[in-house]
């Protein structure tokens, strides 16, 4: 053996015996599989780029290394939750289980485990009274704002009146699909609307009784809460019975651009929510240098800047960010999920600091409390131009109806606290 042999041992040996390198580890709940692949591979690229940027440009947060575990959950409420009991065990700070199937089971789960949630524009609503619900965040806003900015947006379109109007929703029939009613009903009482509810059964492939329906009881405006495969079948749905584009407007979860382009010119016109701008950022200039010219794309890096990439970006920045906070709060870069929490609550995202990110503008400016997990509330409408196949923002972020919103939060919170037995307070 010769000594140089014996002191490349002795080296290795040390560092063995040596402390651990600390990580933070960063579960990623993906689907690139399923019906709902189209929405869950783009959300899920950006997620894990901006992370791999952050590694590759920062050597982390704070110092401390990423490391990032995926677990394909199919959207599947019991594959997420098996993923979840998966990967909680390797130190994970924080999930984004981008399911609200999913979410609602993991809330008992995470919050006995004193790990945090952020549910994105997703999940139970209600958890944005961060006193009942601790280790759940949904800011920077949830599905009864997003029904109230629609509203508004109508409002707005209609010289301030709605009364007499019928507007129909189109829904996936679950727990994601049904949160937007009682908001809706709440408002069609308060502005005179007409509301009828049509529901679409996973994966949403057969909707021709609904638009039918739509045909024949011609409301003046349609609002959809769907996902996946069935945005692409409404939108083509809708041209069939010449329903005008312009009169159409989905959430949040269904304005991407593979939710229209199978339509072709068809889709032209159609509109719907967004809770962050889509342009061309100078950090999607970064990861392009950085992560996928150095080959570590999450993917084949071709949804880069796509209205799902840049959210699932965008998530990721949040969550780095409550990240950084949290090491700040604590003095130490190693930190706990429990740590991560009191980062997340304690977050505040001004235009100077998305500025300094290089993605100025993507997201309204907001803050976290105790009180507030939910974040401003506000969203904004943009309309599909099939012939350059681009999204063109139509409006500034409008903000929902509080007078509406926060009495069902407390109304429902209110209930989640006496089902289980929880004093509401700040931890």
């Amino acid at each position: 053996m010769t000594l140089k042999t014996l002191a490349a041992m002795a080296l290795a040996g040390a560092m063995a015996a040596g402390p651990a390198m600390a990580e933070l580890v960063i579960p990623d709940l993906s689907y690139r599989t399923g019906p709902y692949a189209a929405g869950g591979t783009p959300f899920s690229d950006g997620y894990q780029d901006y992370f791999n940027l952050l590694n590759a440009r920062d050597g982390g947060i704070g110092g401390e290394a990423i490391r990032l575990i995926e677990c394909e959950t199919g959207y599947n409420t019991e594959k997420g939750v098996e993923c979840y009991e998966a990967t909680k065990g390797e130190g994970a700070l924080i999930y984004q289980p981008l399911s609200t199937g999913i979410t609602y089971q993991l809330i008992p789960k995470a919050t006995a485990d004193g790990i945090p949630l952020h549910t994105m524009g997703y999940g139970r609503t209600s958890a944005a009274n961060g006193e009942v619900f601790n280790w759940v965040f949904n800011y920077p806003a949830n599905y009864w704002d997003a029904a109230s900015v629609a509203v508004n947006y109508l409002l707005d379109e209609n010289g301030g009146s709605l009364d007499g109007k019928k507007i129909a929703l189109v829904y996936h029939n679950s727990a994601y699909g049904k949160e937007p009613i009682r908001t809706l009903e709440e408002l069609s009482a308060k502005h005179g609307f007409e509301l009828t509810q049509l529901a679409v059964d996973h994966p949403g492939q057969e909707q021709k009784s609904q638009w039918l329906q739509i045909r024949r009881e011609r409301p003046d405006y349609v609002v959809m809460w769907g996902w996946g495969v069935m945005n692409q079948v409404a939108v083509q749905e809708a041209a069939n019975i010449g329903f005008p584009m312009e009169n159409f407007i989905g959430n949040w979860w269904a304005g991407a651009e593979h939710d229209v382009t199978p339509a072709g010119m068809a889709a032209d016109g159609y509109k719907s929510l967004n809770m962050n701008r889509v342009q061309d950022y100078p950090v999607l200039g970064e990861i392009k240098t950085l992560v996928h010219d150095a080959g570590n794309a999450a993917g084949d890096g071709s949804n880069l800047g796509s209205v799902l990439y840049v959210r699932g970006m965008y998530a990721a920045m949040l969550a780095a960010e409550a990240i950084a906070n949290a090491q700040d709060i604590h003095g130490v870069s190693a930190v706990t999920a429990t740590m991560v929490r009191d980062g997340m609550e304690a977050l505040d995202i001004t235009e100077a600091r998305m500025e300094e990110l290089g993605m100025g503008g993507i997201g309204p400016v907001f803050s976290v409390s105790c009180e507030n997990h939910g974040g401003s509330g506000q969203g904004l409408v943009q309309q599909w131009n099939a012939a350059d196949g681009v999204w063109v923002p139509l409006t500034d972020f409008i903000a929902p109806d509080d007078s509406v919103i926060d009495p069902l939060i407390a109304e429902d919170s209110a209930a989640f606290a006496a089902e289980n037995n929880i004093t509401p307070g700040c931890l």
